[in-house]
């Protein structure tokens, strides 16, 4: 659900939403900043924070990424988060975890430190296969604070690291290795978890699929048992799975998708809401303003005024975001 966008647009983004007919829209990235591949044809990459923060002022624009999910950890300093609709205050050491398609950005202080890792979806899927239902990624972002005076992750990260710049023999498993043991040190702390588990990383693998084509076709309306067509399952199978690591309907999933991307063209952009509707598939702009205020609990119009009218901080975000403590 599309939450109320409580001020979280900074002065930058506000004058260029009131100055320009059209705001370019989130961008989606590889990685931040550039049109360059990955340096090698692999499924992780690992930098500092300040290797490319610096190259743009310490300030990374919200955008977005497809079939990645990212971990960022900060070690040292302080930083601005951006996710979707809110934004936050956050201290090293902590870490931040974000899946594909949701808007994100940062403002550094400029003596911070720490890595990012960016992860592809069929190795994030092999990670939960080799740990166990219990390892499935949290849905929605996370902020995890972290304890102060370990140093268990922040050397796990140093390591990955080196190894990801490194041309060592067997540099691929040992990078396998450093990841593994950083993303079991976060699922062992993850909020929530259920002592019997999710069922089996089988299922996880569905969901993630299911992700995929909701993420390549929510605007196109398509109904549950379409989803579930392509997954060659029955749409009650579809509902089991989502429910297991989503804790919702496929249904919901698909209304939350399209109503996230209305919020996203509501603010992020100066279409009319005419031109939203359209883009999204509705067949006609009444349609439109009927399911976002179902979904968001207000009009479109009055959604849109909210963000512009307040300038910039922080509220409820479409994220869940938690806070918990990992061993470090």
């Amino acid at each position: 659900m599309v939450r109320h966008p409580d001020l979280f647009l900074n002065g930058f983004l506000r004058i260029k939403l009131a100055n320009m007919k059209y705001f370019e829209h989130a961008p989606v990235f590889k990685l931040y900043g550039g049109q360059e591949e990955w340096s090698r044809a692999e499924r992780v990459h690992c930098e500092t924070i300040a290797s490319r923060s610096r190259l743009h002022n310490w300030h990374i624009r919200p955008h977005r990424h497809s079939g990645l999910y990212q971990i960022l950890h900060l070690h040292r300093g302080r930083a601005i988060v951006c996710l979707d609709e809110a934004r936050h205050a956050v201290a090293g050491p902590a870490i931040v975890e974000v899946p594909q398609a949701f808007v994100h950005g940062f403002e550094f202080d400029e003596d911070c430190a720490g890595h990012v890792v960016t992860i592809a979806y069929p190795l994030l899927a092999r990670l939960v296969q080799l740990l166990g239902p219990r390892a499935a990624p949290p849905a929605q972002p996370a902020i995890h604070t972290l304890e102060r005076g370990g140093t268990g992750l922040r050397d796990a990260f140093t390591h990955l690291n080196a190894q990801y710049l490194s041309q060592e023999d067997f540099r691929d498993a040992r990078i396998e290795a450093w990841l593994t043991l950083i993303y079991a040190r976060l699922r062992s702390r993850q909020p929530g978890a259920e002592t019997e588990g999710p069922p089996r990383a089988r299922g996880l693998e569905h969901h993630t699929r299911f992700g995929e084509l909701l993420e390549a076709s929510y605007a196109a309306h398509h109904d549950v048992a379409w989803y579930a067509q392509r997954l060659g399952m029955t749409a009650a199978h579809l509902n089991v799975i989502t429910r297991a690591h989503a804790g919702k309907s496929p249904l919901q999933l698909i209304h939350e998708r399209l109503a996230l991307e209305a919020g996203r063209s509501l603010v992020y952009t100066s279409m009319t809401i005419g031109e939203i509707s359209d883009s999204l598939g509705f067949s006609e702009p009444a349609h439109f303003t009927r399911f976002f205020r179902k979904t968001a609990g207000e009009s479109p119009r009055a959604f849109r005024q909210r963000a512009w009218d307040q300038g910039s901080v922080s509220s409820p975000v479409t994220a869940d975001v938690s806070r918990v403590a990992p061993r470090a």
